[in-house]
């Protein structure tokens, strides 16, 4: 018991490593002692055996071994070096960065050195419907108050109360001495900022754009944004601006991110709704002043099922940007129903990477196959009642780069699923499909069709109990 107490001090940093090698020395001492005693066969032993300390005589003793162990002044924490109590506090939540620089002088220095804050997040929740924990509004004023011109990568963290996310707005519209180059709103549920009054919001993020001047990050998804607020971004960050993500923002029109490809060459990273995407969209974004386009995420998704009308982009629009930015990652996410697809991949498409989180009819993929040469990774959610095996064997053919594939709820034959994998080889890095959507044939069963993949993969495979992506 007396050396688990001494580990305990350890762990919170009362004693040192050096007190714990001597303390480990003197208790085998102890133990070797005890021994001897025992083969003497001591009566002193036997009686301490047969008594044990009270509650009170056991608190006692734990208190003298507490002080004894105190650190002596050649092991004062708070001579502990600047870089290293830097490096402990970014680990730290605020609230325990505020208790921790109350210890003494040197923590308090670094509470209030200007790297610690360089980096922040604000986490604001209603204790009441959220598990997280909230940042303390007193804090957060200090913070403002201190350290706002030292803030420069931030995000809000809230949860689906409108409070929540008013209380962000009311903090955006205060940073109006700030520098920030990145600036992150993430909503753990919604609704959160979409219920924010859009005059309330729209002014308070226009502060941030206008003051910070060195924006290089923006990650907005689900907020109302509007046209005009992207113009004051753009008015005052355009030769910083490289990442925009604002997917699900129904207030921003194709009008309205085209003005910002138009006007910040420098940008690499784009996402955004389907309904944004257009031909003079990918033109902007293959301009020769425009540097070369690295990720392009588009979300298709349908609010109101056979009531959305979804357009075409044409073939020479991806062409161009392809021309333009060879290595582009053209990422789509597709959340449809089925008679929703019939604009897409009517032509050769340069997507990379799709996704379809709802099912999809066998003619959509035999369409992919055929005009998606670019693909680079295919998960099909699910799928109906018919064998994929032609489908996948033209994907193997036409989609050379492929290299990740993922089936669900699908069907496909045991032999066609060896072919299919046969023909892509060792180039399959992840290959993930349910157990239950193969279905043996005359060729190979349940048993064989491990060894067979496994071999053509170079490489150990089963297929999967349940989804892996």
């Amino acid at each position: 018991m007396d050396l688990l107490f001494i580990c305990y001090l350890f762990s919170i940093g009362v004693i040192s490593d050096s007190r714990i090698v001597s303390v480990r020395l003197e208790t085998k001492q102890k133990h070797l002692n005890v021994f001897s005693r025992m083969k003497r066969g001591s009566a002193g032993l036997k009686s301490k055996c047969q008594t044990f300390p009270s509650p009170k005589q056991r608190a006692k003793r734990l208190k003298q071994m507490a002080c004894s162990f105190a650190p002596s002044r050649g092991e004062d924490w708070g001579n502990l070096p600047h870089h290293v109590v830097l490096q402990i506090f970014q680990h730290l939540s605020l609230m325990d960065r505020a208790r921790a620089s109350s210890v003494c002088r040197r923590w308090n220095h670094v509470f209030h050195t200007p790297d610690l804050w360089r980096r922040f997040e604000f986490e604001l929740n209603q204790p009441a419907t959220s598990y997280l924990r909230s940042t303390h509004p007193d804090l957060i004023q200090q913070i403002i108050r201190k350290h706002a011109q030292h803030l420069q990568y931030v995000s809000f963290k809230v949860d689906s109360c409108t409070e929540s996310a008013e209380a962000a707005c009311d903090i955006l519209s205060q940073l109006v001495n700030c520098t920030i180059k990145t600036l992150g709103l993430i909503s753990t549920a919604r609704p959160s900022f979409m219920d924010v009054p859009q005059a309330h919001f729209v002014s308070a993020l226009t502060v941030v754009f206008v003051n910070s001047k060195s924006l290089s990050s923006i990650k907005i998804d689900d907020t109302p944004v509007d046209d005009p607020s992207l113009k004051v971004l753009v008015a005052n960050n355009s030769d910083t601006l490289k990442l925009l993500k604002m997917s699900s923002c129904p207030h921003v029109s194709p009008a309205g991110i085209l003005c910002v490809a138009d006007q910040c060459h420098g940008l690499r990273e784009l996402a955004l709704n389907y309904h944004l995407l257009s031909d003079e969209l990918l033109l902007a974004l293959s301009t020769e002043k425009h540097v070369n386009l690295e990720h392009l995420r588009i979300d298709v998704v349908s609010e109101n099922p056979s009531q959305t009308h979804f357009h075409s982009i044409k073939r020479s629009s991806w062409g161009a940007l392809v021309r333009h930015s060879p290595k582009v990652n053209i990422v789509m996410y597709f959340f449809l129903y089925e008679d929703e697809f019939e604009p897409f991949f009517r032509e050769e498409t340069a997507v990379t990477h799709l996704y379809f989180g709802r099912a999809v009819s066998k003619e959509m993929l035999g369409r992919i196959g055929l005009n998606c040469p670019r693909l680079v990774e295919l998960v099909v959610c699910a799928n109906g009642l018919e064998p994929l095996d032609e489908e996948l064997i033209r994907i193997a053919e036409r989609c050379k780069s492929l290299t990740a594939i993922g089936l669900g709820e699908c069907e496909v034959t045991c032999s066609g699923f060896v072919e299919f994998v046969k023909m892509c080889g060792g180039r399959l890095t992840q290959l993930s499909i349910m157990e239950e959507a193969l279905i043996p044939d005359s060729t190979y069963n349940m048993e064989q069709i491990h060894s067979e993949v496994s071999k053509h993969l170079g490489r150990i495979w089963f297929p999967d109990m349940m989804p892996t992506w």
